[in-house]
């Protein structure tokens, strides 16, 4: 696949529009749903079980299925996926293997996390998630190395995801760092900056949380 699937959740959205390629596939998760009319963006899936939206959006999204039942996937209430990781599924069938999911962040503190989780998720099945808002993004790295332009401005951490990452380095930041190891109850990698370099962040045995944020003028 060429274009990326773009996912909207229904956490905070902290941005006014979106770029959508021509080739990009659009996911609205449950109430993520009201904000493509906010968005201008006319989603290709609406995924969900809708137990969090209002009673006219409930409304309307009975009514599409209804007019156009190809466009609108149901999910029970009980179940053991998310609604997020239900659309990154669907996604990953269809062949995509570069997510973007906008309205990811904020709300409730478990489903940030779990949200987290399924940038992992997407790593252990060959693609490449990134939680993005307005000012920032998150994602995973993975036994990798990944490469940062000199342009960018702002703040880096890392965090890992299991018990230890090991084979850390940072190269071309305001603190480097080269071999080392970062554990999962010692946030050593917090509120690293960007100094007009190519940057870099490696790992080379196992999982770490890099979060970004840009400074914003």
């Amino acid at each position: 696949m060429s274009g990326k699937c773009i996912i909207i959740g229904a956490g905070d959205l902290t941005m006014g529009e979106l770029s959508i390629g021509e080739d990009d596939y659009v996911i609205a998760v449950d109430g993520g749903l009201s904000y493509c009319g906010i968005l201008n963006v006319e989603p290709d899936k609406i995924i969900g079980d809708f137990d969090s939206v209002s009673e006219q959006e409930l409304e309307a999204v009975q009514s599409l299925q209804e007019q156009v039942p190809e466009l609108v996937m149901q999910l029970p209430v009980e179940k053991d996926d998310t609604d997020m990781l239900a659309a990154i599924k669907y996604g990953l069938a269809l062949g995509y293997k570069e997510f973007r999911i906008y309205a990811g962040t904020g709300g409730r503190f478990d489903h940030t996390f779990a949200n987290i989780q399924c940038l992992l998720y997407l790593k252990n099945h060959g693609a490449t998630g990134y939680l993005v808002d307005g000012t920032g993004m998150m994602l995973v790295i993975q036994d990798e190395a990944v490469h940062f332009r000199k342009e960018l401005e702002g703040y880096l951490s890392l965090f890992s995801l299991g018990k230890e990452a090991r084979g850390v380095s940072i190269r071309g930041m305001k603190y480097s760092l080269e071999n080392a190891t970062m554990n999962n109850d010692y946030p050593i990698g917090i509120s690293n900056e960007f100094i007009g370099e190519e940057s870099t962040i490696e790992v080379e045995d196992g999982e770490l949380v890099c979060m970004i944020q840009y400074c914003v003028e």
